[in-house]
């Protein structure tokens, strides 16, 4: 027994072997006393998520997360409270514990933002508008940056010994300066506050800017991204896009179909009119047809080449694929019908009258007088 309080007792880096063991003792035990907690929140978590309660559940997930880093910094306080650093290397030690502390701590909070992350998607989820579903990700980022901010405002108060006030004030001239230096980057944010009031698209929509058409991927403080009808990803500043004209196909009640159908210059009037029946005939209470916009077929132009009907329609709703297999029945239909009733479609023709055909006279031929 003499012996182990002798040895315990020797002198290591100015502290007795048990201060130094005590600290080792203390930086494991935090270790350990963390990847227990996270084990069981963990396990905790997952039961709450079998039974339909995902909130719950990424609580727990998030205080495991958290356990391990918040027990370590714990333990290694413990550990370090026992041993004898002096003058010289006791403030640093103090204010690196103060530092981890707070690095801890903001590090509980950032992984509890999880949580109000899943509570907003629930509730956006629920909702009907697809706008919440853009928010979401924007109040997430926005707490994140807000408590990264508030940590280390936190740790220059803690290390410079100053006042928040004064810390603040120095943070606001920086601010002023980084604001100046990246006018684009404020520009751009100021941008998705308007596209958020004004809610000119949702997540999803398909929308036309400039040359860009694509649905609306996801919508940042910085920028907005397209995804293309090729698969490209288009990505536009909010700045920018703010300032231009947004036109919002995914919002559009219907889709307008105009075809002309062109018919060959020797169709007798009898069949221009039975034509015109046909396609009356095949789009008369046609699917997805809105009784306020009926569709019509006119007779109304001749071209040079062709006599013109005109046809329009409006698909509901504005499903595009839907809207295009009714297109294709339509078009099959209209062949087969005038084909059965002998009217030709026409195209692009010339007819050449040549000198000396007796049908057509053209007087070249004739002696001068």
């Amino acid at each position: 027994m003499e012996q182990m309080k002798e040895w315990l007792t020797v002198s290591v880096l100015g502290n007795e072997l048990w201060r130094v063991l005590a600290l080792l003792g203390g930086v494991l035990g935090g270790l350990l006393a963390g990847r227990l907690a996270r084990h069981y929140l963990d396990k905790a978590g997952e039961f709450q998520e079998q039974r339909g309660w995902s909130v719950r559940g990424t609580l727990f997930h998030s205080l495991g997360k958290a356990a391990v880093p918040a027990a370590f910094v714990w333990g290694l306080a413990v550990g370090v409270n026992t041993l004898v650093l002096g003058e010289r290397f006791g403030p640093w030690v103090a204010s690196g514990l103060d530092v981890l502390g707070i690095l801890a701590v903001g590090y509980v909070f950032y992984a509890l933002i999880d949580v109000a992350d899943a509570a907003l998607k629930g509730w956006a989820g629920r909702s009907s508008s697809k706008l919440n579903d853009m928010l979401v990700p924007m109040v997430s980022k926005s707490l994140r940056v807000t408590l990264i901010i508030l940590v280390v405002v936190q740790i220059a108060q803690s290390l410079s010994d100053k006042p928040v006030s004064s810390i603040l004030a120095g943070l606001g001239i920086g601010s002023l300066a980084v604001a100046l230096a990246a006018k684009d980057t404020v520009a751009n944010f100021f941008g998705s506050l308007v596209i958020l009031t004004d809610k000119p698209f949702e997540l999803g929509q398909l929308i036309k800017v400039g040359s860009t058409t694509g649905s609306v991927e996801s919508l940042g403080f910085r920028s907005t991204r397209l995804r293309t009808l090729d698969g490209h990803l288009v990505t536009i500043p909010n700045g920018e896009l703010a300032n231009q004209t947004i036109e919002n196909i995914g919002r559009r009640p219907s889709i307008r179909r105009i075809a002309n159908l062109t018919i060959t210059y020797d169709t007798p009037p009898e069949k221009v009119r039975e034509a015109l029946e046909i396609a009356q005939d095949v789009l008369k209470d046609h699917e997805g047809m809105h009784p306020d916009f009926p569709p019509r077929v006119f007779f109304n132009e001749f071209n040079d080449t062709s006599l013109n009907l005109f046809m329009i329609y409006w698909y509901h709703p504005a499903d595009y694929w839907q809207y295009m297999a009714f297109t294709e029945k339509v078009n099959m239909e209209l062949l087969r019908r005038f084909n059965e009733a002998g009217i030709e479609f026409a195209f692009r023709t010339q007819t050449l009258y040549l000198a000396g055909d007796p049908a057509r006279p053209l007087g070249l031929d004739k002696p001068p007088v």
